[in-house]
């Protein structure tokens, strides 16, 4: 049995630059749907140039996070992770200087976006690493889960008291400030194996997962322009990432190390994990932007207003990581995976049905407290059946792989919902969308009830954990 013991001081300082580093990559995904109409008058823009910002900025993480896994071998995580904060906080200070939509997708989506792909592998991979025991490292990434989760949050709430009390663009200026106390926190992190400056990144495959990906997601965002293009992109997309695989295939079989090892998908419950994650984070970022969007372009409500509505989907996501920690002594990961989609699925419905009766903004509040209840009980789970489902010397690749798994989920939550709502911003239009989010969290909740019941024990560093045994996860 894993020893229940907490982690040396020394650790849980090094614990607190990375939790914040995934608070602040979270926030940075939601907190522009707050300024949606303020950019749009600002920068003489669109709704739809805003959502194309804040898809790509989501797309660039999910298509360069594998890339960015595999870098920390050749870098070191440390490395890697202060150049990923330096990129990201100077994406964040163009972006709040930019004079237009162009500059902005530079700063914003491409930079911060890069940034974020080659910092945030390593803080799974580093809390892998330094948490060598089964409980301490639950209890990690609980922590960096619950600030990843109240980050996407947080965003509207923070995003919107920063815009309305001082500009659009401090809140961009908030986050370089994040990043440099990060930077500043981070001196003392110690990375626990060496760089290997020798290792030959596998640059065909990162071009190929990349483009294929970045296909798939325009081909969304264009099915409200042509719906042609939208055919060829997601065919021309599909056709990628078939290479890519075959690509995989081929460099094994030359004895060659590819972007991510076939045997990453052979693991029918990490397989399943994965599913989780992206339909959680679809959800999560789906409707965080169809909200948003339409309560100020069809309701017409200003930045801190929708922010304040959005404070109750934050403060289920506190209440579930507050509890995280008890739940996960009393209940398996599968049992609460599968009762955190049980619970956000009904959420969805309240969004449904109580903004038809009502014109009242307050009819999204009981919604959105219990999506933000049932998404904070199920994000931490399906990231530790994931990432303890492989052994340390894997660790850098299932990370990526499972951080792109998870922002893809963000960025097609964000284009698919999202083209949906802004292609006729009417009611009728939201309605489709939230139903679109209702029927992917149906198909993550069919993928949490395939989860093995009794699953041989998954391999977790120097400990074990079972889907079926309760593993304590405290977010404090």
């Amino acid at each position: 049995m894993a020893e229940r013991t907490r982690p040396d001081p020394a650790l849980r300082r090094m614990l607190v630059p990375l939790a914040l580093a995934q608070f602040i990559c979270s926030f940075a995904g939601s907190n522009m749907n707050v300024m949606i109409n303020d950019i749009t008058e600002d920068l003489d823009t669109t709704v739809q140039g805003v959502q194309t910002a804040i898809t790509i900025f989501l797309l660039v993480m999910a298509a360069l996070m594998i890339p960015g896994g595999k870098l920390t071998d050749r870098w070191g995580r440390k490395r890697c992770f202060t150049v990923g904060l330096a990129v990201y906080g100077v994406g964040a200070l163009l972006s709040a200087a930019s004079p237009g939509l162009g500059l902005l997708i530079v700063g914003n989506s491409i930079l911060e976006g890069v940034g974020t792909a080659m910092l945030i592998p390593p803080v799974y991979i580093l809390t892998t690493l330094l948490f060598t025991d089964t409980t301490s490292r639950a209890r990690a990434f609980g922590a960096i889960s619950g600030m990843g989760g109240i980050g996407a949050a947080m965003g509207p709430l923070i995003g919107g008291v920063i815009t309305s009390a001082i500009s659009w663009r401090a809140s961009f200026v908030f986050q370089a400030m994040v990043i440099a106390v990060i930077l500043v926190l981070a001196r003392h992190l110690r990375d626990p194996l060496p760089a290997q400056p020798s290792h030959r990144p596998d640059t065909t495959g990162a071009v190929l997962s990349a483009v294929g990906l970045v296909l798939v997601v325009m081909g969304i965002l264009a099915a409200d322009d042509d719906l042609r293009l939208m055919l060829v992109l997601l065919v021309l997309g599909a056709a990628v990432l078939a290479w890519f695989f075959l690509h995989v295939r081929a460099r094994e079989r030359a004895g060659e190390e590819p972007l991510l090892s076939a045997s990453l998908f052979r693991n029918r419950v990490s397989n399943l994990g994965l599913v989780t994650q992206h339909v959680q984070w679809l959800m999560l970022l789906g409707t965080s932007f169809v909200v948003s969007a339409f309560l100020q372009v069809v309701r017409g409500y200003g930045a801190v207003q929708t922010g304040v509505i959005f404070t109750a989907a934050t403060a289920g996501l506190l209440i579930a990581s507050l509890l995280a920690g008890r739940m996960a002594k009393r209940r398996s990961q599968r049992t609460l995976i599968i009762a955190g989609f049980l619970v956000t699925i009904p959420g969805i419905a309240l969004l449904l049905v109580l903004v038809g009766e009502t014109s009242s903004p307050w009819a999204f509040v009981p919604g959105l407290f219990v999506i933000g209840l049932g998404l904070g009980t199920m994000l931490t789970p399906s990231v530790n059946v994931v990432q303890s489902a492989f052994p340390e010397d894997q660790q850098g690749a299932i990370s990526g792989l499972s951080r792109s798994v998870s922002n893809l989920g963000s960025s097609v939550g964000t284009a698919l919902a999202g083209t949906i709502l802004v292609a006729h911003l009417v009611h009728r239009n939201y309605l489709a969308a939230m139903v679109v989010i209702g029927v992917a969290g149906l198909a993550g909740l069919v993928a949490a009830w395939m989860l093995p019941r009794s699953a041989a024990p998954v391999v977790s560093g120097t400990g074990t954990a079972s889907l079926d045994t309760p593993t304590r996860m405290d977010t404090t």
